[in-house]
């Protein structure tokens, strides 16, 4: 699609811009750790992980939505759906596979060693939506062509939902303070950073609900909802128990932890729980 890659950078860094800002006017917890020596390894990663995608797919998710057009293979090739239906449909649709995928990478250890890391971060911030292991964003990247081949949507349907993705996960990372009458009426139909901030709890019974990304139905629909944690948001504590330390922020540590052996704390009876 024309323009694509300009139009994804601008909204991208737009949306993080507006985020540091609020993050400063408003912040919702106080941070541990120094926030530059984190913002250089959670926005370095990025950065990696965006160089190690054009390497290794000659398309992405909307280029591969062009081609299946153009083939005519996929469900909604098939379907003489008004565009603005096939839109809504397709994102919805999209968002409940990353919500299942987000939920694998929990109970199924070989993916849990590459997610750790996002967990991994002792504080809670826009950037933490950014820090994913490259191995992760490559089996990502490789789910997300599946379900476009699958799913067949028109390419504008699958730049949409990328765009809505990427902006509302830094949006909920964010370390901002919302009002709790807005944060109520707001999770009715987006994941607020109240929602997903017990998703990034060092308890289990925690960090193994609220997987949503962008739509806040799916933890609703499909019995992984928790409203708030336990001893409250100013009172939990963020991270893993096991990875706790400026080493986290570390690029060079995270890029080493999934061949590191899982943790006892992090891996055993926390996460039989998943």
């Amino acid at each position: 699609m024309q323009n694509e890659g300009t139009i994804r950078l601008s909204i991208f860094l737009g949306v993080l811009v507006v985020m540091a800002l609020w993050e400063v006017a408003a912040p919702r917890r106080r941070l541990s750790q120094d926030k530059p020596f984190r913002w250089f390894g959670n926005l370095g990663i990025v950065v990696l992980d965006t160089i190690v995608l054009r390497l290794v797919f000659p398309i992405l998710a909307v280029g591969a939505a062009h081609w299946a057009e153009q083939k005519g293979w996929g469900l909604f090739n098939l379907l003489p759906l008004p565009g603005w239906l096939e839109v809504a449909l397709a994102a919805a649709l999209l968002d409940m596979i990353v919500y299942w995928q987000h939920r694998l990478f929990h109970m199924i250890p070989l993916f849990w060693r590459m997610h750790r890391m996002h967990h991994a971060d002792p504080d809670y911030d826009v950037t933490t939506a950014l820090r994913f292991h490259p191995l992760e964003i490559v089996l990502s990247m490789l789910i997300k062509l599946a379900a476009v081949m699958i799913l067949g949507p028109a390419a504008l349907a699958v730049l949409i939902f990328e765009v809505l993705l990427n902006g509302t996960a830094m949006f909920n990372h964010g370390n901002v303070r919302l009002a709790l009458g807005l944060d109520r009426w707001l999770r009715l139909a987006v994941v607020t950073p109240d929602m997903h901030r017990v998703h990034h709890s060092v308890e289990a019974g925690e960090y193994n609900t609220n997987f949503g990304f962008n739509l806040p139905w799916w933890d609703r629909l499909f019995g992984s909802y928790q409203d708030q944690p336990a001893l409250g948001h100013e009172g939990m504590e963020i991270g893993l128990r096991a990875y706790g330390g400026k080493v986290c922020a570390n690029l060079i540590w995270m890029l080493v932890l999934p061949f590191k052996p899982l943790a006892a704390e992090a891996q055993g009876k926390e996460h039989d729980q998943g």
